[in-house]
């Protein structure tokens, strides 16, 4: 429910939000899209609570991790922030607040509305997910192109 309700108020406030229900599903959406931001409810995952964001870490160095918990703990919030999380919000927490901390990860991470990359020749464009070297696209699968685009 929680979930649900995180979506719509994201959603509500300009965000493209999708959720899941446990760490499986998740990982599969990150195979096959690309994602500006990650929230992760440790609690609710199928799988040890904090292996999810390694497991993110090392499959994208970069994208923002945030962890939304009931865990308030000193040592929960180290692990996290040890495991490569930017940031960590215990609940019940402020969907306003919420909001807040999504735009400021967003900005930090240089995420902006045109997701477009030019590295010499090689031009990627990660809304219409292609590739162009010297102006001619190349066919790549999703995941050649999340690889490359990271």
């Amino acid at each position: 429910k929680l979930n649900q309700i995180v979506c719509a108020y994201l959603n509500d406030s300009g965000y493209e939000a999708k959720g899941c229900l446990n760490a499986n599903d998740a990982y599969d959406l990150m195979y096959n899209s690309l994602y500006d931001l990650i929230i992760s409810d440790i609690m609710m995952l199928k799988i040890d609570d904090f292996e999810f964001a390694g497991t993110v870490r090392q499959i994208n160095k970069t994208i923002p991790i945030l962890f939304m918990t009931a865990k308030d703990d000193i040592f929960s919030k180290q692990k996290g922030f040890q495991l490569g999380i930017d940031d960590y919000m215990v609940k019940p927490m402020n969907l306003d607040e919420l909001v807040i901390r999504v735009g400021t990860l967003l900005r930090r991470a240089n995420i902006t509305e045109e997701r477009k990359m030019t590295v010499g020749n090689l031009s990627m464009d990660a809304d219409a997910v292609t590739a162009t070297v010297n102006n001619e696209e190349i066919s790549l699968t999703l995941r050649e192109f999340n690889i490359l685009y990271v």
